[in-house]
């Protein structure tokens, strides 16, 4: 794929990267030809974090700065834990003046997760659930199937996801695509951060979350009447977990039967997002019509921001 040289803007909301990772991603994508703005931001260290609180929110803030011209591509560092302490720090009104409806791509996943909530519903800025400048740009060696799909998403007008991981239940429904890692999600419910979406599609991963505390979570989203707005859920990713002889039969898939039977819209399975190498790039915020059938999904995306 030829890559047209891009402004990339790097943020650090969360926690500090390992530094060889780092060099590995700057190094490439300026031997792409990309511009990095804001590279200092990959490098600081405050505790477990990428900065002081003030610090973290000054990267995302600063786009909110009319003085500056606005990156092409806004790329998470990486993800952990610290997205939260910021939320009550962001410009909101000032980012929805400068970002909203403007072809501004934001993008990442897993802690990042916050940072999309809060800026859909305080200023319903677009996002993406997407690849990150550590994990992904800076591997050792990067997936060609992450890269290639996240270049083509988010340059063009409509993306279509196929997958034939078969599926326990038929859907065929329209909505607002929106969701990410389920820990960050359920965190926020209650909160002013969380977006009440209406007849949504819903997608959820996470990691290192055993089979009990995912239906824990998403039993905290039944209860609190999230779900029962959606069309549909969509379950991409749970990685890095091991059962034990406690567990008894009691394995991922049985969780997702029982959870099936609880919340009385159709649950599909096998997305391609998570903590994974293999990583789909999805808009958040994005129109969706799903297609679920006994072989398989489809997943037709339109109606979110995207590079010329």
């Amino acid at each position: 794929m030829t890559l047209r040289a891009r402004t990339i803007d790097l943020v650090a909301p969360s926690g500090y990267p390992a530094l060889e990772p780092v060099e590995r991603a700057i190094t490439r994508l300026q031997e792409q030809g990309h511009t990095l703005e804001n590279a200092t931001s990959a490098w600081r260290r405050y505790q477990r974090f990428g900065g002081t609180d003030s610090e973290r929110a000054s990267d995302i803030n600063r786009l909110a700065d009319s003085s500056r011209p606005l990156p092409e591509i806004v790329l998470a560092v990486r993800g952990g834990y610290g997205a939260s302490r910021i939320l009550h720090g962001l410009d909101y009104d000032g980012l929805q003046r400068r970002l909203r409806d403007r072809p501004v791509v934001l993008v990442g996943h897993s802690d990042f997760t916050a940072l999309q909530l809060a800026l859909f519903a305080r200023a319903g800025i677009k996002t993406f659930g997407g690849p990150m400048l550590t994990a992904d740009f800076g591997a050792e060696e990067p997936s060609t199937f992450t890269m290639d799909h996240f270049w083509n998403a988010i340059t063009k007008p409509s993306l279509t996801v196929t997958s034939d991981a078969p599926q326990a239940q038929s859907a065929d429904v329209t909505g607002m695509l929106w969701g990410g890692n389920l820990a960050m999600i359920a965190s926020l419910i209650g909160t002013p951060y969380m977006p009440l979406v209406e007849g949504g599609i819903l997608f959820l991963e996470d990691v290192n979350e055993h089979p009990f505390r995912v239906e824990r979570m998403i039993y905290q989203l039944h209860m609190s009447g999230i779900l029962a707005r959606q069309q549909a859920l969509v379950l991409g990713q749970f990685t890095g977990v091991k059962l034990s002889e406690y567990d008894n039969g009691y394995t991922f898939e049985t969780m997702v039967e029982q959870v099936r039977s609880l919340v009385g819209i159709p649950v599909v399975t096998g997305l391609q997002f998570g903590h994974v190498p293999d990583l789909l790039t999805l808009p958040f915020g994005a129109t969706a019509h799903l297609v679920a059938k006994p072989d398989g999904f489809e997943l037709a995306l339109s109606d979110f921001p995207h590079l010329t």
